[in-house]
Order: structure tokens, then sequence, then C-alpha cells
């Protein structure tokens, strides 16, 4: 099968360094150009980046030209790991050209026709880009986003229990440095020390959780009708975001049937089969002391969450602790996971993955 070519913007940055690192070897994309800084702009990508990840830059990227932001692209999928202001406009831009752009940037999570989509949980919302592209005049371009990476196992845990009436939610985080980006939290600030706050977080949490949890209705998404109050702590932990969470359901069900919820969840259809769905995407760990970030964020490859303590709370019902790889399945592997939909679904065009590569990963 021919790869299709795809634009990485931000491509300098950590989170473009993790799409360029996650999309080496993928088996319906490859990387055919990468955009950064004025900086960076017209120098070979393996010169222009000062790759922070394990490993090096993968060989197949150190030779391509970086682009400047405001050029032209050739690819029809590009994925967005710029900064909020900059993404504000030129996602729009390259939407109205044409262009399918899976963002992991905050800014247009919440327009109210544009996906913010975590395929296991609410994969019918990608039938959004089809409101944006009437709505917008658009006749191949879109916008898709991923979710706020402290979120994302906060959903993936709630996905499966919404079946028992989810009605109020309490979460408390413990992010890793990595959420900032590099080079993150300086090291007086964060090193001996937990910081209370996390700019932003708490809000995102509080709106894109319920978001992501709610009903597509013909063409808007009718949130989740619960409560959530979120308060979020910067930690001293490179990656994974861990999140402590206590529900109130309106049914009672026995911990060991939440535990068989947990265990028996996959998404709806064409999901569980994409390239890089994890296989099953929650795990449970029966030991008291789990999940933990060093030893659990790359379960499924960074991609499933990790759930643990599971437990009765006295005020709200439950109880239990999630963890998932924030700059993985948070950021650039989420963005993935939504093009390979988005692929199947039928959304990129003439593009279209054959039988014998999704079979392969079934």
């Amino acid at each position: 099968m021919q790869k299709l070519n795809v634009a990485v913007l931000g491509a300098t940055g950590a989170v473009g360094q993790r799409f360029i690192q996650l999309l080496e070897n993928h088996p319906w994309f490859q990387v055919a150009e990468v955009v950064g800084s004025s900086r960076s702009a017209s120098r070979e990508y393996g010169e222009a980046v000062n790759w922070v990840l394990d490993g090096s830059p993968p060989n197949s990227a150190t030779n391509l030209t970086v682009k400047a932001l405001e050029d032209d692209l050739d690819s029809p999928l590009v994925f967005s790991a710029l900064p909020k202001e900059a993404a504000e406009t030129r996602e729009i831009e390259l939407a109205a050209q044409g262009h399918i752009v899976c963002t992991n940037a905050s800014t247009n999570r919440m327009v109210e026709d544009f996906p913010l989509l975590l395929p296991e949980v609410n994969a019918d919302h990608v039938r959004l880009v089809d409101v944006q592209r009437e709505k917008r005049g658009w006749t191949t371009g879109a916008v898709i986003a991923n979710s706020n990476c402290t979120a994302m196992p906060v959903v993936m845990a709630l996905a499966p229990l919404r079946q028992f009436g989810i009605k109020k939610i309490l979460v408390v985080s413990a992010q890793a440095i990595s959420g900032a980006g590099y080079p993150g939290v300086a090291s007086l600030d964060i090193l001996d020390n937990i910081v209370p706050y996390v700019s932003g977080d708490e809000q995102k949490l509080e709106t894109e959780t319920l978001r992501m949890l709610g009903t597509l209705h013909n063409d808007r998404v009718e949130w989740l009708p619960s409560i959530l109050s979120a308060s979020c702590n910067r930690v001293p932990v490179v990656d994974g975001h861990l999140v402590n969470v206590s529900i109130e359901l309106d049914e009672k069900p026995t911990l060991e049937e939440i535990l068989e919820t947990w265990s028996s969840f996959r998404g709806m259809d064409p999901v569980p089969h994409l390239p890089s769905a994890p296989e099953p995407p929650l795990h449970y760990l029966p030991q008291a002391d789990r999940p933990q970030s060093r030893r659990d964020r790359n379960t499924g490859n960074g991609m499933a969450t990790s759930i643990g303590r599971l437990r009765e709370c006295p005020i709200l019902g439950y109880k239990f602790v999630a963890l998932s790889h924030n700059t993985i399945r948070g950021a650039a592997g989420g963005s993935i996971l939504n093009a390979e939909l988005l692929a199947i679904s039928g959304y990129l065009g003439s593009f279209q993955p054959n039988h014998e590569s999704i079979v392969a990963h079934a």
C-alpha cells in the first residue's frame, strides 16, 4: 500500500519530535514535510532539531528541509504540535486550503463543530467533520482535536462507566513536567517540590471531559450531564500524568461489576483494529501501590490507560487512580490514532487503508 504523505507543524518542539518518532515505520503514513520556527526554516531537520527524546531522530526525517509556518504544504494530512497562539489561525487556514489538520493544540478543542476525539470513547463524533465542512464551505479540509493530556486518562476510565449514570466527578492530578513542554519547569521550581497549579488545566478538565463523554445529536454534542471539579498539580516526574478520581453514580454497581466493565471495554468498531489502538485500552493493576508513573506509563506502547486502587469512597461512592503517558497517548499518539480513524472512515479523500493492514493489526 502506498503511504499517505503527512506534514508535522512544530516539528522541532518536544511534541513535534514525538510525532516524528511515532510516525517512523507507520503502516499508513509517512512524514514528508516538517515545519518549524523562523530560526529553523531552510535548515535540514537533523541539524535544526535539539532532540530531547531517547535515541536519535529517525533517519527518514533528518534530511528533510524545515519549512516556515507560512509556507505552502503539499501533504493532505497535517499533524499540529503548534503552540496555542500560532495554532489559532494557521490551523484554520490550512483546513480552508483543503488539508486535514489533526491538532494537539488547545486553541480549537472547544469549537462546537470541531470533533474533540478520543476514538475508543466517542468515535461517532467524527461526523462533526461533515458539519464543519458544510458550515464553513470546506470541501476536503477539516480540523480535528485531541484532548488535554490530563483529561485523557479521566475520560478513558469513565467512558465504560457511563452505563451506570455518572453524577459527580472529583479529580486531583499529579502531572509530569513534560506536560509543560521543553525545557518544562525550571529545576529550582520542581526539584524537591510539588506545584499546586497548572495554568489552564483545571478549566480544561472540567469542560473537555464532559464534552468528550457527551452524545452526538445531529450537528452538536450534548455534554455529559455531570458535575466535575478538578485540582491540578505539577510533580517531579518526567512523563506520565496520574489522576485520583472519585465518582458518584446513579446506580450502585459492585466493585467487581466495575472491574468487569473496565476489562471488557474496547470501544466501537473499527477503533480496536486501528494500527495505534492499544489492546486492551484499559489495564487494571491489582497491586495496592499501582499504577506508578515510571513503571506503567509505557503500557500498550504508551497508548493504554492503567487503572488501580478501585475502592469505596465514603463521600461520593467510588474512587480509583488512572495513569497515561502524556506525550504519547495524551498528545502525539492521540492525534495519530485520530487520523487513523479518519482514514478508515473515508475522510482522507481517495486514501483508503487496505484490508490486509487492518486485519494484520486485529
